[in-house]
């Protein structure tokens, strides 16, 4: 019974950890951070292997949990540092007219961003996105829709900004 759970493990971890881990990377822009955290991602899921019935999706959301908190401690860093130091103002100003796409993710509610995440950058389909955030198909469109609204609109004014 070990050696069979130990197998699909390693398996799923040869399939899944090299996908999982370039996801994380295009999300946290650092080798070592995406690392951490596809790798916290398998942990979790092996403390729980026996209660988990999509273990994919649990990577992703796990993940994708990871790294909002990573972006957290991030942004209270530069919270931090902008506070430290006299800049701040001017700081304020360089960060709010960065048309970054990862801020405006990012900056989306919770809500919003999952599906963002796991629909454009983990590549699932909508209907893998519906069943791992338990919402119909149709609410994941109209997410997946306003998200993008959104991210338009906030894109739009960071560009006016800098011209």
């Amino acid at each position: 019974m070990k050696r069979s759970r130990d197998t699909a493990a390693s398996e799923l971890f040869a399939a899944l950890y090299p996908r999982l881990a370039g996801w994380c990377r295009r999300l946290v822009d650092d080798d070592e951070t995406a690392h951490e955290i596809a790798s916290e991602a398998f942990t979790r899921l092996w403390a729980r292997w026996s209660r988990v019935e999509e273990p994919r999706g649990f990577l992703y959301v796990t993940a994708a949990n990871l790294v909002r908190d990573h972006w957290r401690k991030l942004e209270r860093e530069r919270k931090a540092m902008r506070r430290a130091t006299t800049e701040a103002a001017m700081n304020a100003h360089t960060e709010q007219s960065d048309p970054s796409v990862r801020l405006l993710v990012q900056s989306l509610p919770e809500r919003l961003r999952i599906p963002i995440l796991l629909h454009y950058y983990a590549d699932m389909p909508i209907r893998e996105v519906s069943v791992l955030t338990g919402r119909k198909e149709g609410t994941v469109k109209a997410d997946l829709h306003a998200a993008r609204e959104l991210l338009r609109v906030h894109l739009r004014r960071s560009l006016d900004h800098t011209l």
